[in-house]
């Protein structure tokens, strides 16, 4: 008699008949979440150590957020930029005093924000630089995550992002992540911006060198360029500061910012900028039909708010130490090296450990959820409302599943 399919096999089964295979994810199928915690359809609970790359900070189903959002769909979701909306200025002056920059422009996805830093530093470099039109060139770094767009995965060194997808737009050098003079080098009279993250997610939780951006910050300024840092999984608490840039004490001309701003509800994400950088958009030379929408503003406003009222900046700061204390004390001839800053880590593995993602299978049967990167490196991101009692327990399974 042929085994019963479950519930979970049958789902998983539906997945992979009708959607396109462009993710490789664990087999587990969740249906609920609260916290730092998931269930799934068959009631299992995980503690989450991926928080949705970041997007999930204030915990699964916040309760401030999902009110807020029911309330406003309740109301109006959507009106387009073609008229005003009584939730957009109150989140713009939010977002602005909270962050210290003079303006924003909200979009949907990271990659968005991303694509509208592009478009202001490239029309920042003909109108306000003087660069010849169309020679503006942008030095981005090595390693590189910034999105999927056409335009985006042009600068990649990923093979998985680039592969037959070209031809890719021009306009860009890239450089190897951390180094000071590679960048000196590749900055001349046409560069209009440097673009880089200050901590790479994708590539493991990559920390450059002390002193990378406080470098770059000195290099733009001499060469008369913008510095813009894309913290849409660095940003809004995950190394213990708002920004991550904060930890060399210096001012990006703008930076983008995502995933968390929503708390994991809404797409929502914003372009945030100096405003001689802003300043370049004009009426109806960019946009999005949901950017700025009511709904978006409500649920970024509640997100925004339980950051700060509910102190998970701080708490990442305080329990990012313990985590490094912690993972610095891991016994495993499988580990190679740990990077942490934050509640964000990167365990990298020896090549004969046979690959992470047996490892995070491991944790997965263990009731603890995360994932791997570049085949032999395990992300930690848990949410940032998770306790010290919480933390301990994870890092127990990790010591465990390394240590067999």
């Amino acid at each position: 008699m042929p085994a019963t399919t479950s519930v979970a096999e049958s789902l998983i089964a539906l997945e992979n008949r009708y959607g396109a295979h462009n993710y490789h994810p664990l087999d587990v199928v969740v249906e609920r979440g609260e916290g730092v915690y998931l269930w799934d359809v068959d009631g299992q609970r995980y503690m989450d150590f991926l928080s949705a790359y970041s997007a999930v900070n204030q915990g699964h189903n916040h309760p401030r957020i999902a009110e807020a959002l029911i309330a406003q769909a309740r109301r109006l979701a959507l009106t387009s930029r073609a008229f005003r909306n009584d939730r957009f200025p109150p989140l713009l002056e939010k977002l602005c005093t909270l962050t210290g920059f003079d303006m924003a422009l909200l979009m949907n996805s990271g990659a968005e924000a991303v694509e509208t830093a592009i478009k202001a530093v490239r029309k920042w470099g003909y109108d306000r630089k003087g660069i010849a039109y169309p020679e503006a060139e942008i030095v981005t770094f090595e390693g590189n995550f910034h999105g999927r767009t056409t335009t985006i995965v042009g600068f990649s060194t990923d093979p998985d992002s680039t592969n037959r997808f070209g031809p890719f737009t021009p306009g860009f050098v890239t450089v190897p992540y951390g180094d000071l003079e590679a960048a000196r080098a590749a900055i001349g009279p046409k560069t209009c911006a440097v673009l880089v993250e200050p901590i790479q997610g994708e590539a493991g939780v990559l920390i450059p060198p002390p002193g990378f951006l406080k470098g770059l910050r000195k290099l733009c300024d001499e060469a008369g360029v913008l510095l813009i840092l894309d913290e849409i999984q660095s940003g809004l608490g995950r190394t213990g500061r708002l920004f991550a840039f904060e930890h060399e004490g210096i001012r990006p001309d703008g930076v983008t910012i995502g995933k968390a701003l929503s708390g994991g509800f809404y797409p929502v994400s914003a372009f945030l900028a100096k405003r001689e950088v802003m300043d370049v958009f004009t009426p109806g030379i960019h946009g999005s039909t949901f950017g700025g929408n009511p709904l978006a503003c409500a649920v970024a406003s509640a997100a925004l708010d339980v950051l700060v009222e509910e102190r998970l900046v701080e708490n990442a700061a305080t329990l990012g130490r313990h985590l490094a204390e912690r993972l610095g004390q891991l016994r495993s001839p499988k580990v190679k090296a740990v990077r942490c800053l934050g509640l964000w880590a990167g365990i990298d593995l020896h090549e004969t450990a046979g690959g992470a993602r047996k490892y995070c299978l491991a944790l997965k049967d263990r009731g603890m959820l995360c994932k791997d990167t570049h085949t032999h490196t395990i992300r930690l991101a848990p949410p940032l409302v998770i306790k010290k009692d919480q933390l301990d327990w994870a890092v127990d399974q990790l010591q465990a599943v390394l240590a067999d």
